[in-house]
């Protein structure tokens, strides 16, 4: 798995599934890197406890990634603001 941290912060924005391989992981990374800047590619979505979230999804509508919950609907699009302008120059820091 892989998470997308904020360089300031160091919050995680953003959680991958868990992969059966390291080289899938690293596929997936490419995906969102790939994805990140398409309006499309986002699902706004709210938690059974109102918690707004989103999700991003690749070409074929499968899930790369999840948000953190929000407190708001203005935190979760202000995420998503920042995955778009930053997850595609994101350097990846392998942790294995």
């Amino acid at each position: 798995m892989f998470n997308l941290k904020s360089s300031g912060n160091g919050e995680v924005v953003l959680t991958s599934e868990l992969y059966t391989s390291k080289q899938n992981a690293e596929g997936g990374i490419l995906s969102v890197k790939a994805n990140a800047q398409h309006d499309a590619r986002y699902q706004k979505l709210t938690a059974r406890d109102g918690s707004p979230y989103f999700t991003l999804t690749a070409t074929n509508g499968q899930v790369i990634g999840v948000s953190e919950m929000y407190s708001t609907t203005r935190a979760r699009d202000d995420g998503i603001a920042w995955v778009k302008a930053n997850a595609p120059s994101a350097t990846t820091v392998d942790q294995t």
